[in-house]
């Protein structure tokens, strides 16, 4: 069977509770193979935060320089704590909208819109463009130099008590960042979670998003149980 119709297969277990939706992607490092559910495009939240601080190290590497004391103080706020005003920040240093679409188009993302108007928590992505931003920081070939990805995934396996559900639910020393939003117009919350988790040996990287969920904690329940689903595909590929 296709990988995407074996994850569709597994996701038909998962139900969301009333308008919510999903969007899955998960992606063997070592070998290559990925599965993806949905492809439609979702706010990212939080989740965005990574993004940017890619966008960064890559103008810093294209200028030869390294971060300066206080970028790297809003790097690991942004990531370990999810901060807003040191994502604002880095935001406003990297060029806002235009510098994360320019880096992006180098970092391989193609269907992922920087939010405007400074409004970074509502860039559009899909779950596969968060696969391909997650294997350049976690797989072997990147634009990024491996010292900028080890310091990426440094932040990412040490966020703070109580932001570490999400992917973690397959791997409790995962990588990760999770974003959850909730919309002013509608109440209901955008709840999304990517990171690399170890599964039987295995290192993949997972991207579950969701929108339309009526409370935070249903958000958090819906993607733990996507993200269980999607391992049990990576754990069929032998």
């Amino acid at each position: 069977m296709d990988l995407d119709d074996l994850l569709a297969d597994e996701l038909a277990q998962v139900a969301p509770v009333g308008d919510a939706q999903i969007s899955v992607a998960v992606m063997d490092l070592e070998s290559g193979d990925r599965a993806v559910f949905e492809s439609d495009q979702y706010d990212t939240a939080s989740i965005v935060k990574v993004d940017i601080l890619a966008t960064l190290l890559l103008q810093a590497q294209d200028a030869g320089r390294a971060l300066t004391a206080q970028e790297r103080t809003h790097a690991a706020s942004m990531i370990q704590n999810s901060d807003n005003a040191a994502t604002t920040v880095l935001w406003d240093t990297i060029g806002g909208a235009a510098g994360l679409d320019a880096a992006n188009e180098r970092l391989g993302l193609t269907a992922t819109s920087a939010g405007r108007d400074g409004n970074w928590g509502l860039t559009l992505t899909t779950a596969e463009d968060q696969l391909i931003l997650l294997n350049a920081i976690f797989g072997t070939e990147s634009v990024l130099t491996r010292t900028d990805r080890q310091y990426i995934e440094n932040l990412m396996e040490n966020v703070a008590s109580g932001q570490d559900w999400g992917v973690s639910a397959a791997d409790t020393s995962a990588a990760l960042k999770n974003g959850w939003l909730p919309r002013t117009a509608t109440g209901l919350w955008d709840i999304n979670s990517i990171g690399r988790v170890h599964v039987d040996g295995r290192d993949c990287v997972i991207a579950v998003l969701s929108d339309g969920n009526r409370t935070q904690a249903e958000g958090i329940a819906l993607v733990e149980d996507a993200t269980r689903a999607a391992v049990s595909v990576v754990n069929s590929i032998r």
